[in-house]
């Protein structure tokens, strides 16, 4: 029998979690300066690069906008293009590291658009493999992470730091 293993979730599923700071998650991990507990991968001057802790599949990240917004339309070009390029860099990281057969890329906007956190905009980028959906989440409503969150960023912060930084 193959076991699934992901300690890292079972604060989250037990309730235990440690107790939740308050304000804005996006707002205030970049200010903690503390990188690699917060799983912040790279800081760019609008935007910054952190891993999903509730991932839909390994080595999922999300691009933020330091400023707290939840209108896309408040985005200043700057802050556009550098969301973007900050995008860019994440697939080629990924790419390089994790050898994905595809992506999902995408925000979702506002608690009727899915937002799991509406009041602060952000990019989810997913690697994806074909094959990747199996029994589980159809017949078991469970998702099978295969790798830690830590191994995940060691990885991800080692690829990242080992390729030359292309700013665009």
């Amino acid at each position: 029998m193959d076991r699934i293993w992901a300690p890292w979730r079972m604060a989250y599923l037990s309730g235990e979690e440690k107790p939740r700071r308050e304000g804005c998650i996006f707002c205030w991990k970049p200010l903690e300066g503390e990188d690699e507990a917060n799983l912040i991968l790279e800081r760019r001057e609008h935007c910054f690069t952190l891993m999903n802790l509730y991932p839909y599949s390994n080595s999922h990240l999300m691009v933020v906008p330091y400023r707290h917004t939840a209108d896309f339309t408040s985005l200043s070009a700057g802050e556009l293009l550098d969301c973007q390029q900050g995008i860019v860099r994440v697939i080629q990281v990924l790419k390089d590291s994790v050898d994905p057969q595809g992506f999902n890329v995408g925000m979702n906007m506002g608690q009727a658009g899915g937002a799991g956190i509406a009041a602060h905009l952000h990019w989810h980028v997913v690697p994806r493999w074909n094959g990747d959906t199996n029994f589980m989440p159809v017949t078991g409503g469970t998702k099978v992470i295969s790798e830690s969150i830590q191994e995940g960023y060691q990885r991800l912060k080692a690829a990242w730091h080992g390729k030359d930084r292309d700013e665009g």
